[in-house]
């Protein structure tokens, strides 16, 4: 047993061992802390701070912007392309996410087969997700063209009149749909398809047993177990589409007329695409398009404990 005095001389000791932990762990933690401030912290704030102010070209740079309170998120409700653009961007947004979802979930189902060619057509599969987006948006726009489109020369072909895919305020919006569902669904397929190899197969083999058909083994088994990295998936995926920006604007600028331009389009045109920039109606648009995402992000967390508890 040690007496009071050997463990009152024994504490001391322990005290630096305990302080260099804390250092060490501090020296981790740091640079998380500075790039979350740096990249995340002070941008918002930044954002915020110009959605506030009635900012000029002058202002932005000498400072000095006087503060306008709301006024500029009340100029962007009044502007005429406020609800334009908000319903372009739940458009875009929701059948993004749906066909990006059931192709990706149709292609993992179809790849967990394990055949032959398996992994060589996943790597094919891809490309899409690894080509930069100015590629992919240019080589979208060059298919789609009006005049030399192969789109429109496949259509010509078979007796279809061509199509202004980009240039047509009727089918501005529904082309850079498509882009973008091209471009996400490797992402999905890439989830989902680990998320299948996770599920062990003695499950499929009591649902056949059972007497259960693909359909079914698919509807009671794969689908409630493949749950928790479907609502991740969609999640991720609506974060990423909602802020969409460069396959829009290379393609169609937003245009013809607003037909495609959402509210990532609308807060660059408002804040960079005139010669009199707003800076603070495009920030307003910006943070209403955070708003939506958090709103979006916390029914997600509010599903999921409902679901875990």
């Amino acid at each position: 047993m040690l007496t009071r005095a050997e463990v009152a001389s024994a504490a001391p000791a322990r005290a630096p061992r305990r302080s260099s932990g804390q250092w060490a762990a501090w020296g981790f933690l740091a640079p998380v802390v500075i790039y979350l401030v740096a990249f995340y912290a002070y941008p918002l704030y930044r954002n915020l701070d110009l959605s506030l102010h009635k900012y000029t070209v002058r202002s932005f740079v000498q400072g000095g912007a006087p503060f306008s309170g709301l006024d500029n998120y009340r100029a962007v409700i009044d502007n005429p392309t406020f609800w334009p653009a908000l319903t372009h961007t739940v458009v875009f947004t929701g059948v993004s996410l749906i066909f990006q979802f059931s192709i990706g979930m149709a292609l993992a189902v179809f790849f967990a087969q394990n055949f032959r060619l398996s992994a060589t057509l996943r790597a094919l599969f891809l490309v899409p997700w690894l080509l930069p987006l100015i590629v992919s948006s240019s080589t979208w726009s060059w298919m789609l063209n009006s005049d030399s489109g192969v789109l429109n020369a496949l259509l010509h072909s078979v007796g279809i009149p061509e199509v202004n895919w980009l240039t047509s305020p009727q089918w501005a919006l529904t082309s850079v749909i498509i882009a973008n569902v091209w471009i996400g669904i490797p992402f999905n397929l890439v989830v989902l398809y680990s998320g299948l190899q996770a599920i062990p197969s003695d499950i499929y083999e009591a649902a056949a047993l059972d007497g259960a058909s693909g359909w079914q083994r698919f509807w009671r088994v794969t689908f409630p177990l493949l749950r928790p990295v479907s609502a991740i998936t969609l999640l991720l995926g609506l974060v990423y589409t909602l802020k969409v920006f460069d396959i829009i604007w290379i393609m169609t600028k937003g245009g013809p007329t607003d037909a495609s331009t959402t509210f990532a389009t609308w807060s660059y045109k408002l804040s960079f695409g005139n010669l009199l920039p707003q800076f603070g109606p495009g920030a307003a648009v910006g943070n209403l398009l955070i708003i939506m995402a958090l709103i979006f992000g916390l029914l997600y967390i509010r599903t999921q404990r409902k679901a875990m508890s």
